[in-house]
């Protein structure tokens, strides 16, 4: 079972204050529409597909997680539950408001789970930074809680869960962050599949994983992609 982050935008992105995509490209028609398609289906084929990534993680990295931008603090940065981000400037927020009213029309029903945590959208909606929060064992079948990421295996282990098949894989990373009580481990995947790139970074805490992805156009990523891998990058379970 694959996760893969990207969000469906409507037409014209929505415009919400912030808290803390028809255009041609190249030689094809690319429209908002073809864009919200391509990313709902990756989300979904993501979701459904387990298939071994050991020829993309064998092949060289190609972008080093050395591009990012080192200082992000200028940046808003929210908070969400069990968790902080930076999102990049301009970013808009449109995270679905929750539905204080679901589940209260039948006796014992329980309100729908969001599929995002946060997510945030460049003015033009091609780009896309989200946070989705699962539950560990429904990612790796377990009756122990998962306590790190490291519970799902190595990295190239783990890459089976975060990283959907058929996609190339162009970088893969453990990053440590230390903490007070000693050190946090995050696993980030950058890679790409049917002309999109995604930058993805994967945590746990508590028996939930917490999974950060900045995805964009190929044809967009070129300008920027050092921002988005920075905003992936910037996730801190707390």
């Amino acid at each position: 079972m694959a996760i893969l982050l990207s969000l469906s935008l409507s037409p014209h992105p929505p415009n919400p204050k912030l808290n803390s995509l028809a255009t041609t490209t190249n030689n094809t028609a690319f429209t908002k529409r073809d864009f919200i398609l391509k990313t709902t289906s990756l989300c979904i084929i993501s979701l459904t597909s387990l298939s071994p990534l050991e020829k993309s993680l064998a092949e060289p990295p190609k972008p080093s997680l050395s591009g990012i931008i080192e200082n992000t603090k200028s940046w808003s940065q929210f908070y969400g539950d069990g968790f902080a981000i930076r999102v990049p400037p301009q970013f808009e927020d449109i995270t679905e408001p929750e539905d204080y009213n679901a589940g209260l029309s039948l006796y014992g029903d329980k309100a729908k789970p969001k599929t995002f945590a946060a997510r945030f959208a460049s003015s033009d909606g091609y780009e896309v930074v989200s946070v989705v929060i699962k539950p560990s064992n429904q990612l790796k079948l377990t009756f122990l809680e998962a306590k790190d990421i490291t519970d799902f295996g190595s990295l190239r282990e783990a890459a089976k869960i975060f990283v959907p098949g058929g996609a190339t894989v162009y970088s893969a990373r453990t990053i440590k962050i230390k903490e007070e009580e000693g050190f946090k481990t995050y696993y980030f995947y950058e890679f790409g599949r049917d002309k999109q790139h995604v930058a993805l970074v994967a945590a746990v805490n508590g028996g939930r994983a917490y999974i950060a992805g900045a995805t964009a156009p190929d044809f967009k990523w070129n300008d920027d992609g050092v921002k988005l891998r920075s905003a992936a990058i910037s996730l801190t379970v707390l």
